[in-house]
């Protein structure tokens, strides 16, 4: 069996609040146990509710936010155990396109001093014109490199963020939801743009986003989140759910056909603090399906082809 190029074993993030004078501390798991293994170019889709755990989880593979326990695998290299040095040499393979272009690129900074950055970081020499090789990549002009951020368009930008992600050419992008501040005639463009890299580069994505129908047209497998855990992963984009959550999250999607949205019934129930999970299935208060059993025990996710971490699947 061929080596995923990323693995991630049990990956688990907590946040600690409070703990002063008048607020007890607690305690917040973002990020529950997730095990996930991406192969070399793949395009894995991650979706869920805001607050489930996308963004933390996007963070916690780059390691730009340190996990509380849990391995992340590069090539089978552990990163969690790498020193800084180690470290910093394992990231020229991995890269990170933000959600937000007007606050990824420093104002202050030119195109060509954003796209130059990442040599800055990594102590390697820039070629002559790699600028403007690095813009053509993403379908701007070499002029563009002597503009600030706030002289380009949203699209702009982004592809701007994009061509900073691909200056060391890795082999492994995290993209968090790159298209979410966009029109949806740019993001039609931006999402071409990712797939073209793609096979081109040979890449390898990890997807975040809300958009269920982009994540379908775009990726090749779907996690699916709830409450910081992996709740299904769907073989295919077009693969039918079997828990009730992404079935339920996928009947959310807006149809442009309105007898069709008056026939969605919306989930019952109110999504449990992430500071008091209950004993059992953190969805068995919204879920219809939800037995006596769902709400003493977790069900773990299953290690099938199509895993879900249901009681009573669909």
């Amino acid at each position: 069996m061929t080596q995923p190029l990323i693995q991630l074993r049990a990956l688990t993030r907590r946040f600690e609040t409070g703990g002063g004078w008048f607020t007890p501390a607690r305690s917040m798991t973002a990020v529950r146990a997730v095990d996930l293994a991406i192969a070399r170019g793949e395009v894995v889709g991650v979706v869920g509710e805001s607050g489930c755990g996308k963004s933390t989880l996007a963070r916690l593979v780059l390691r730009l936010i340190e996990p509380t326990s849990g391995q992340i695998l590069l090539d089978g290299t552990d990163l969690t155990a790498l020193p800084r040095a180690a470290l910093r040499a394992a990231r020229r393979r991995m890269a990170m396109v933000f959600q937000d272009p007007y606050s990824s690129l420093d104002p202050r900074y030119t195109v060509a001093d954003v796209l130059a950055e990442p040599f800055v970081v990594q102590r390697r020499p820039m070629d002559k014109g790699a600028a403007e090789a690095m813009l053509a990549d993403v379908g701007l002009p070499a002029s563009v490199a002597a503009s600030h951020p706030h002289q380009l368009s949203g699209g702009q930008r982004q592809r701007v963020g994009i061509a900073r992600a691909l200056a060391l050419r890795p082999d492994f992008i995290v993209l968090d939801e790159p298209t979410a501040s966009l029109d949806v005639s740019i993001q039609a463009q931006i999402i071409e743009l990712l797939s073209g890299l793609r096979d081109r580069l040979g890449l390898t994505y990890l997807f975040i986003s809300h958009d269920l129908g982009l994540v379908r047209y775009f990726c090749d497998r779907i996690v699916v989140m709830y409450l910081g855990a992996v709740v299904e992963v769907l073989p295919r984009p077009d693969a039918a759910p079997r828990h009730p959550y992404t079935q339920a999250l996928m009947q959310s999607n807006l149809s442009p056909d309105p007898s069709r949205r008056r026939a969605i019934a919306p989930l019952a129930g109110e999504i449990p603090s992430p500071f008091s999970l209950p004993p059992g299935c953190a969805f068995a208060g919204r879920c219809p399906r939800a037995s006596d059993r769902c709400r003493t025990e977790r069900p773990a996710l299953e290690t099938a082809e199509h895993p879900v971490a249901c009681f009573h699947p669909i």
